[in-house]
């Protein structure tokens, strides 16, 4: 707590101390917040003492109160209101989803939709070879924090370990998995930035399983968008925007029952043919609508 304490404080002295080179500068481009606690001071000093143009750019429903137990100390100095006021005073709003942007709109209407985008050059450049002989292995990638949208998956992941199928669910995470259901096939793998995409090209496909709610619909399919960028599959919930990155039965598939759960990670487990169909068309999607080259125009219109 200590050590979080003296980086927040750190933190808000470097952003103090790039005030004074905002002249020199058109625009000021904002992901999030300029700072993880507080009322918005930092933005205001821009957009209203300086005069600054801000792109505020910002990709779940941060709006919304959702600490999680390990930061409740600091949840009631979070703001969260904040996020209206600089909608308000931003030049342009980008938001990586239509929910995210109706909700900006209501504050400012210069609001565009900046959806995810993945480096498929430099970063993503591989793909996954879904013929190779070994274990077959079902994905999932994500923090702590998110660990709980996996639960309604676990009594299918069960089902398929009691008929035989012989399979592992390789967890990816900043700490490892406490849940409910106890899985043999279960394989936590602690998140590596340096070996990140090595780790994900493990999987042969991946879920992304989440619950209806209003934080959840601000998600922007990142994990998704990860799994086909490298030319798997990816099983999703259909909120936020997987619904429109993923088309079930074309790169993947969309499921809302534990029966349609199962059918889906059933037939990809048995089918490597199908992984490779749907993995192949995965990549072109995140390719022609969600990656970097695509997408360029768009990001860069924000500043126009």
């Amino acid at each position: 707590m200590l050590r979080k304490g003296l980086g927040i404080i750190a933190g808000f002295a470097r952003r103090a101390m790039l005030l004074p080179t905002l002249p020199a500068y058109n625009y000021v481009f904002i992901h999030r917040e300029a700072a993880p606690i507080g009322p918005p001071v930092f933005e205001w000093v821009i957009a209203k003492v300086f005069g600054k143009r801000i792109i505020y750019d910002f990709d779940d429903a941060i709006w919304i109160p959702n600490t999680s137990a390990a930061n409740r100390i600091a949840a009631d100095m979070k703001f969260h209101n904040k996020v209206d006021n600089i909608c308000r005073w931003a030049y342009r709003n980008s938001c990586g989803n239509a929910y995210l942007a109706a909700y900006a709109r209501q504050f400012n209407p210069n609001t565009v939709i900046n959806p995810t985008t993945i480096d498929t050059i430099r970063l993503h450049n591989r793909t996954r070879n879904q013929t190779t002989p070994g274990k077959l292995i079902i994905g999932w990638t994500g923090t702590h924090s998110t660990l709980k949208y996996l639960l309604p998956v676990l009594p299918v992941l069960a089902q398929l370990e009691a008929e035989g199928l012989d399979f592992e669910f390789r967890v990816i995470s900043n700490q490892a998995p406490e849940l409910p259901m106890k899985l043999k096939s279960l394989n936590f793998m602690p998140w590596n930035k340096m070996t990140e995409i090595d780790d994900l090209l493990s999987f042969h496909f991946g879920l992304m399983p989440l619950e209806d709610d209003p934080w959840a619909k601000g998600k922007c399919a990142f994990k998704a968008l990860q799994y086909m960028a490298l030319g798997m599959p990816a099983i999703v919930s259909p909120v936020g925007m997987n619904s429109e990155v993923v088309q079930n039965g074309c790169n993947g598939y969309v499921c809302v029952s534990q029966e349609e759960w199962y059918s889906a990670i059933k037939g990809l487990l048995l089918d490597p043919v199908l992984r490779t169909e749907l993995g192949k068309a995965a990549r072109r999607t995140v390719k022609e609508r969600y990656s970097v080259e695509s997408n360029s125009a768009n990001f860069l219109n924000l500043f126009s």
